[in-house]
C-alpha cells in the first residue's frame, strides 16, 4: 500500500508554522536545516548554528554562496541583519545553558516517553557523529524531531523503546513526520495533524506505539 506523504518542504513548511515570533532555534544538519526556508518573512525567528553563527538566514539563490557563511552541516546560508559569528565555545554555551528555546533534530529512533536515538545505530560499520545533538537534546527548552515516519524497511521509527543509543531521555516533545505531527506528553503519542488522504487507523497500522487523536 502506498501511503500519501509530506514531502521534506512540506514537513519545513509545517514545522515552520509552529515556530512562534520572537523564538531562538536551533536546526540540526539534515532535514531540519530545510525550516529555514519555510519560516514566514513577517515573523521574527533567531535562527542558531552550532558552529558559531546567531541570526541566520534562508539559504542563497545558486552562485551566490559565500564559502566562510555555513551552518553546522557544512550547508551555505544567510546571514540577516543583526547577525552575529562567535567562537564555538560560545555557541554551546548558549545551547547548555538553556538559551534556545527550540531545537529541531533528525532521529533515527525515538520512544514514546521521549527518548532520544540519533546519533548512532549501532551497528558494527556504522560511523557515529553525535556532533552537538547531546548538548542540543538536554539544553533545549523543547526539543522536535523531523524525520520519516518509516524505515527503508518499513518499522516504525516511534517506538515503545528505542533500541539504539540514546542521544537523551525524556527530551522529545514533539515528533514531525511526513505522515502526521505528533505531541509526546507523559508517555501518550497524541495526533496534532496528519497527512491530507491518510486516516487514522493507517496511521496507527504504521506506528509501533498505541496513538490518540487529538485533532
Amino acid at each position: 500500500m502506498t501511503l500519501p506523504r509530506w514531502n521534506r518542504d512540506q514537513m519545513a513548511a509545517r514545522v515552520a508554522r509552529d515556530i512562534e515570533d520572537g523564538m531562538v532555534v536551533n536546526l540540526g544538519i539534515g532535514l531540519p536545516t530545510l525550516v529555514a526556508n519555510h519560516l514566514p518573512a513577517d515573523r521574527e525567528v533567531v535562527l542558531h548554528s552550532e558552529n558559531g553563527v546567531l541570526g541566520m538566514g534562508p539559504a542563497p539563490p545558486r552562485g551566490e554562496e559565500d564559502p566562510d557563511l555555513i551552518n553546522a552541516g557544512k550547508q551555505a546560508v544567510t546571514l540577516r541583519p543583526g547577525g552575529c559569528y562567535f567562537h564555538h565555545a560560545d555557541s554551546f554555551a548558549m545551547m547548555r545553558g538553556g538559551h534556545l528555546d527550540i531545537c529541531v533534530l533528525g532521529a533515527f529512533q525515538v520512544a514514546v516517553n521521549g527518548d532520544l536515538a540519533n546519533w548512532h545505530t549501532g551497528a558494527a560499520d556504522a560511523i557515529p557523529a553525535v556532533g552537538g545533538a547531546m548538548d542540543l537534546a538536554i539544553g533545549a527548552k523543547r526539543t522536535f524531531v523531523m524525520m520519516e515516519h518509516l524505515t527503508k524497511a518499513g518499522e516504525s521509527k516511534l517506538v515503545p523503546c528505542c533500541s539504539y543509543p540514546l542521544t537523551g531521555m525524556g527530551c522529545v516533545s514533539r515528533i514531525y513526520t511526513d505522515l502526521a505531527v505528533i505531541e509526546l506528553e507523559g508517555g501518550q503519542a497524541r495526533v496534532l495533524d496528519m497527512v491530507e488522504g491518510l486516516d487514522f487507523p493507517t496511521l496507527q497500522q504504521n506506528t509501533a506505539v498505541a496513538l490518540t487523536d487529538a485533532r
